[in-house]
């Protein structure tokens, strides 16, 4: 299986692939990286140059599923506000690739990693570090994010996957 974990985010959205070998559990990061977009150019045009890149990421990469991180509201109204418009974008590139998306908060992706909702970056990046058997700590933030949103995947899908089964529905 092969997840592409996506950061959204206007200014650098990061992502990461980790392929799970499905007979031993044995994880791998493929490759990870940021699309990155220039605060000189207008937001229609950032918007545009994140769905382009991104089609051209699921199209190099070829992803199973894809895990995004849910929005996270804080107190700069400003940031959450570009987060949304990228989130948006994202979601929508998404929609269109036919493939299955789904979304974790914050606070799952942490408890999923360290058992604790309230762990802090410092934290999770060792947690990312120690579960996909790294040499240093994923960096930048943006791509660590990514990889722990994947692995947050990784982990909870499968019991997502066999309870909507079992529910009738879709994950």
């Amino acid at each position: 299986m092969r997840v592409l974990g996506i950061d959204p985010g206007l200014a650098r959205t990061g992502w990461g692939v980790i392929d799970k070998d499905e007979r031993n559990g044995r994880l791998r990061v493929s490759e990870s990286g940021c699309l990155v977009t220039e605060a000189e150019t207008g937001l229609t045009e950032r918007l545009n140059q994140l769905s382009e890149e991104l089609d051209g990421l699921l199209r190099r990469v070829r992803p199973d599923e894809v895990a995004i991180e849910e929005l996270y509201f804080s107190k700069a109204s400003r940031t959450a506000a570009s987060v949304g418009h990228a989130r948006g974008v994202i979601l929508l590139t998404l929609s269109k690739s036919s493939l299955q998306v789904y979304e974790y908060n914050p606070r799952r992706i942490k408890i999923a990693l360290t058992g604790y909702g309230s762990a802090d970056k410092s934290q999770m990046q060792r947690m990312t570090q120690t579960l996909l058997n790294l040499p240093t700590l994923p960096k930048p933030d943006d791509v660590a994010d990514a990889l722990a949103v994947a692995l947050c995947h990784i982990h909870t899908a499968p019991l997502a996957r066999s309870t909507a089964r079992s529910a009738g529905g879709r994950p």
